[in-house]
């Protein structure tokens, strides 16, 4: 792994891209050695408590919206957040069973984009907002459909995720769970050149439509060593069971060499900036039965990890995967939901990487270096 040169000619070889530079953003920036991350130039401890759209505009078009812009935005989310009939006969389609990131992943391409445009704003601009108000609505409904349930619409007037929570629940949240769930999403909006926000870099470069380069960010999120860590950190709680044997767990797991779920981060160097608001604010809200026992097993967990990597003069914290799991358990949010959500928030970054990449793109094309036999030395006789 790392940066190379190659013996026989100047060309940089890394088989992960680990500290190569692929290009520049100006939408956030991610300081790994500091542990700070910013959006926009904002960092982000000033913006969990903003308003989640605003948020969302800054992120895209790098300026705060106007009270005009602010109103008009949340009448098309609020409106796009709402299913048609021919979506939700389209949704009935897909497995019950079927892993929340893959329905996104294959939905999201066959969803019709709107003939006209509403908004004052470029095209692909409001035609990803209108994407990421659908995955909103897709995920609520597909749980509420597996619940054999009845899929619900939002109210206008009401917050976004207040809607959201509303129309995956069945009942109105409190105003501290909306609260948290803008937080926690806010958090996990965008953090620069991520595995998901490169494939879909990769996949526009090709020119390919805003609906294919979403799909191909969310399969790649879907990961395990990317977004999927959420839910099997939380997973990982539930299968030690409570904090005493949190100990004995991780000992065994570095024993046999196995990877802890949500432990450590391939950009930070020090605590997560983002781990460090998450686990108070989970603190906070998991007081109470299975939550809190889980909130205290994974913070458990981290304690003892952290004694384990110290014996070798090595420090290792929590991620934002790490804590998310306990916020999202504590709202009523099933484990394997847990990816979707952070889907349905760094989709945002995903657009706003299209639009900026989409000025000035170029094919993304690596080049390979060969170490198969030379052409004529194979033996033509086991042909």
């Amino acid at each position: 792994n790392g940066a190379a040169a190659m013996s026989s000619e100047e060309t940089i070889y890394s088989n992960d891209l680990a500290g190569i530079v692929v290009g520049d953003t100006a939408i956030s920036d991610v300081q790994g050695e500091l542990g700070l991350l910013s959006y926009r130039g904002i960092d982000i401890n000033d913006l969990v408590a903003v308003p989640f759209l605003h948020v969302v505009w800054m992120v895209l078009f790098g300026d705060w919206p106007e009270e005009q812009e602010k109103s008009r935005l949340k009448t098309f989310m609020c409106r796009h957040s709402r299913l048609s009939h021919a979506e939700i006969e389209l949704l009935r389609h897909v497995p019950r069973d079927l892993h929340p990131m893959l329905m996104l992943q294959g939905m999201v391409p066959l969803l019709q984009l709107p003939r006209e445009q509403t908004m004052d704003m470029e095209p692909d601009a409001e035609n990803g907002l209108f994407l990421a108000a659908k995955i909103t609505a897709l995920i609520a409904a597909h749980y509420r459909l597996s619940q054999s349930k009845v899929v619900l619409a939002p109210t206008p007037g009401r917050l976004f995720h207040e809607n959201f929570l509303t129309m995956f629940l069945g009942s109105a949240p409190t105003p501290e769970q909306v609260r948290m769930l803008n937080a926690a999403q806010i958090l996990q909006m965008e953090h620069s050149f991520n595995c998901g926000t490169f494939a879909g870099r990769v996949c526009a470069s090709t020119l390919a439509p805003i609906q294919s380069v979403i799909s191909a960010s969310i399969g790649t999120l879907f990961g395990k060593l990317h977004g999927g860590a959420d839910q099997a950190a939380l997973e990982m709680a539930m299968a030690i069971g409570s904090p005493d044997k949190a100990e004995a767990y991780v000992r065994d797991c570095l024993a046999r060499k196995e990877k802890i779920m949500g432990m450590g981060h391939r950009e930070y160097r020090t605590v997560d900036p983002r781990a460090k608001i998450l686990k108070p604010m989970a603190m906070e809200l998991c007081q109470e039965g299975e939550s809190r026992n889980l909130l205290l097993t994974l913070v458990a967990v981290e304690e003892a990890c952290q004694r384990a990597f110290a014996e070798q003069d090595k420090e290792i914290w929590a991620n934002v995967e790490f804590y998310k799991g306990a916020v999202f358990h504590s709202l009523g949010i099933p484990t394997h939901f847990f990816t979707a959500m952070f889907a349905m928030s760094r989709v945002y970054g995903y657009v706003a990487h299209y639009l900026e990449f989409s000025k000035n793109s170029r094919l993304i094309r690596p080049r390979a270096r060969y170490v198969g036999p030379p052409v004529g030395q194979r033996d033509k006789s086991a042909a």
